[in-house]
């Protein structure tokens, strides 16, 4: 059931959107030696910056025996509710897309899922914790003179909550959440978000996704991309390939700061 939920998801990334796409190369940080500059800006996935692993850990802690099977079916439905919605022009945000997934994911594994549950889990993404090496890595960055954004599909509260959190609110330019276009990456109009609010060339903006399919939307819309694979996934199969890759910040900051 698991292989089948993975294969219905790459399926609909494939056959129900064209913004979707391109795969990653599994190197650590491939070298660009035909790049003069460094980028002028980076716009950071969320989870690149976000470490959602305390939520399977919760729900590991609630639900023992079954919280593998819960999870998998959580995350294939969160991101199929959001494409699906965002295509269909029956947009909901983040939060709710989120909710959603997990009563739907609930159901599908035979769980019964009390409201208390519910918002104890739900409650772990409106507190999520940064990656240990972002407090290090990101000033790192700004001192370089590189301009720092998130673009997410998150909520901007979610994001401006987090960074706040963490004492790393002050660290970014901008922090731009699709929800105020209502729709979701990888949407091209959504990674033409970072294009218009940071007000330069898609070419001299970063993008460090944390998901597959973020690098490969993102590598198709046009950024340069470096994808933060801190889970060690294989790269999606889908004809492209990022710029670079790398554990974690400090594999992107090596990067990028070794060609300036």
């Amino acid at each position: 059931m698991e292989n089948l939920m993975v294969f219905e998801r790459r399926q609909f990334l494939a056959q129900a959107t064209t913004a979707a796409v391109l795969g990653a190369v599994r190197s650590v940080a491939l070298g660009r030696a035909d790049a003069a500059d460094p980028p002028k800006a980076i716009a950071f996935d969320a989870f690149a910056i976000f470490d959602p692993r305390p939520v399977e850990r919760l729900a590991a802690e609630l639900f023992p025996e079954q919280s593998m099977k819960l999870t998998s079916a959580w995350r294939s439905r969160q991101f199929e509710y959001q494409w699906l919605r965002a295509l269909s022009n029956r947009y909901l945000d983040f939060w709710r897309t989120t909710e959603d997934s997990l009563t739907f994911a609930a159901r599908q594994t035979g769980i019964s899922l009390t409201v208390q549950a519910r918002d104890t889990l739900m409650g772990a993404y409106a507190n999520l914790t940064v990656w240990s090496d972002a407090p290090e890595v990101l000033p790192q960055l700004q001192r370089a003179g590189i301009r720092l954004g998130l673009l997410s599909n998150m909520t901007r509260t979610m994001l401006e909550n987090g960074l706040a959190k963490a004492k790393l609110l002050g660290l970014f330019d901008l922090i731009l959440s699709t929800d105020q276009l209502r729709t979701y990456k990888p949407a091209p109009m959504a990674y033409q978000l970072g294009v218009d609010s940071f007000g330069l060339r898609r070419e001299q903006v970063l993008f460090v996704p944390f998901a597959g399919w973020d690098a490969a939307g993102a590598k198709w819309f046009g950024y340069p991309t470096f994808w933060v694979n801190r889970l060690a996934l294989p790269a999606e199969q889908l004809d492209a390939v990022t710029d670079g890759e790398g554990p974690d910040l400090q594999s992107l900051a090596n990067f990028v700061l070794r060609r300036g």
